[in-house]
């Protein structure tokens, strides 16, 4: 049976091209480092799954994966949860606990150092992160303010008319400008006919939420300069860059930085061109704490997350979600995740049954295992380890004794932590933040234009409408001809996630 074992695992998991090393298949609780499990790089664009209980070694998994990613010459975004993943930036330190673990598998340990980039959504831990509004979009920010459906259309309505008229929203205050705007007065009259009229009970509502955004302290997060997603792309010495996006000071505020995340996903899709199969991604990018993406979302958003993720493939980008359960990501999305690598299941009350027996039902059979016991034995730092082959079939079920990170785990003693920060260009290029001529700004011009023309409709009362009309078309040509420059067609070419697929 153990030769058989082997067999069926070496004959499973044996790619011509590149592959990332996992670990060795596990028989009866005997390691066998013949039997060993790798991940063939041409498939990591058809997604994965790490899932597992708190403590089963999920951040340990995905630094794995990161360093191998990285060796091989492909950029990795990825959240530190808690801070402890910059490590990767410093040589691991032999011990007698990982050499062992290493000579179990049949491998050297050899410590190693990955290049990093590391960021932030306060600006206090890394280069400051940040998107316009125009960016984010009105599904994203809908989540993130917990709008219902009414008042996410009407925000959608806000974005088609700052779309349609070039009037860039690139902060909360040009928001809350155009809200306004077209809530009362000469605006609403203006939107009424194309758009439709805003209700001035759902334009007060909207209009607290955002305050309640800014008194959490994230307006920073919407701004120029926003992050340019061709910097996740960097290489440093034929290796990829790791871009590591530090949450631990936002934790308290999941469903920002989770949706943050999104967006920047949402922008991968629509700006990258189309690259095909290839031999390796351009990009693998991982979403940790996965279920805060889905939790209380809307149809609208997770269809659109659901096409987002069928489409970003052919871009050559992947995506590896992380959470606890399986259950955690719908049906729909998790589908499309052929790589799974799964960490034990505690099995505690009659939900946690269900929930097992519904993972073990999504593996491939096996002969070697009674695969619902052996998930709930599974000890750290092991899993249950299926994969697509480089011909799409997904592999034998293997429970795999991972390898060893070879850099550091844990955090980099803080005075590394300023060194890097003050040694990157990143950090330099989004420290400050530059405030361009945006919605705010030409509303305002527009409605100093508007108030003119009706003084003087009032100094001249007959003067006939269409000479007035087309002195405020002139006018407003004139503001709309201003120097916004390149500014202005950035902020509105890039991703506007939720009008991706929108139809008029």
């Amino acid at each position: 049976m153990k030769q058989k074992f082997i067999d069926a695992v070496q004959k499973s998991y044996a790619p011509k091209g590149s592959s990332i090393f996992l670990g060795a298949g596990m028989l009866n609780n005997e390691i066998l480092p013949e039997a060993k499990v790798k991940l063939p790089l041409k498939m990591m664009n058809r997604h994965g799954l790490v899932t597992g209980a708190t403590g089963s070694g999920k951040t340990r998994t995905l630094q794995l994966l990161a360093e191998q990613l990285s060796a091989e010459g492909i950029p990795v975004f990825m959240p530190d949860m808690k801070g402890d993943l910059s490590g990767m930036g410093k040589a691991g330190a032999t011990n007698a606990r990982l050499e062992e673990r290493a000579a179990a598998l049949g491998i050297e340990f050899k410590p190693s150092y990955f290049p990093l980039e590391l960021y932030s959504l306060s600006g206090k831990l890394g280069a400051q992160m940040r998107a316009t509004v125009t960016e984010f979009g009105p599904v994203l920010l809908s989540k993130i303010m917990d709008l219902n459906e009414v008042q996410s259309g009407v925000l959608s309505v806000i974005f088609k008319y700052a779309d349609d008229k070039k009037l860039p929203i690139v902060d909360l205050n040009d928001l809350k400008k155009v809200l306004n705007y077209l809530s009362e007065g000469e605006g609403a009259k203006e939107i009424k006919e194309d758009y439709g009229k805003i209700s001035s009970v759902t334009a007060g509502t909207i209009l607290r939420k955002i305050v309640v955004l800014e008194q959490k302290g994230v307006s920073q997060l919407f701004g120029e300069k926003s992050f340019d997603i061709d910097d996740l792309f960097e290489r440093v010495d034929g290796r990829g860059v790791i871009s590591l996006l530090n949450v631990s000071d936002v934790q308290h505020q999941p469903a920002i930085f989770s949706t943050f995340m999104l967006s920047l996903l949402a922008e991968l899709y629509q700006q990258l061109p189309e690259a095909g199969d290839q031999d390796k991604p351009k990009l693998i990018f991982f979403l940790d704490e996965a279920h805060l993406l889905f939790k209380d979302a809307p149809k609208a958003f997770l269809d659109q997350i659901d096409q987002v993720i069928r489409l970003i493939r052919s871009k050559g980008v992947g995506i590896f979600f992380c959470t606890q359960l399986s259950q955690d990501v719908p049906a729909n999305v998790l589908s499309q995740l052929g790589n799974r690598i799964h960490h034990v299941v505690r099995a505690f009350t009659p939900n946690d049954v269900k929930a097992l027996r519904e993972t073990v039902n999504s593996f491939p059979k096996s002969e070697f295992y009674d695969i619902e016991k052996q998930f709930t034995q599974l000890g750290t730092g092991q899993a249950f380890i299926t994969v697509l082959n480089e011909k799409g079939i997904p592999t034998e079920t293997v429970a795999t004794h991972l390898a060893p990170p070879v850099s550091v785990m844990g955090p980099m003693e803080e005075k590394e932590y300023d060194e890097l920060l003050s040694q990157s260009d990143f950090y330099k290029k989004y420290q400050k933040t530059i405030d361009p001529e945006s919605a705010y700004e030409l509303l305002s011009k527009k409605m100093k234009t508007q108030e003119k023309e009706e003084e003087k409709e009032k100094a001249k009362p007959t003067t006939r409408r269409s000479t007035s009309r087309r002195k405020e078309k002139s006018a407003l040509e004139e503001i709309m001809d201003s120097s916004i420059g390149k500014q202005v067609g950035r902020s509105l070419v890039r991703g506007v996630f939720g009008m991706l697929f929108s139809k008029r």
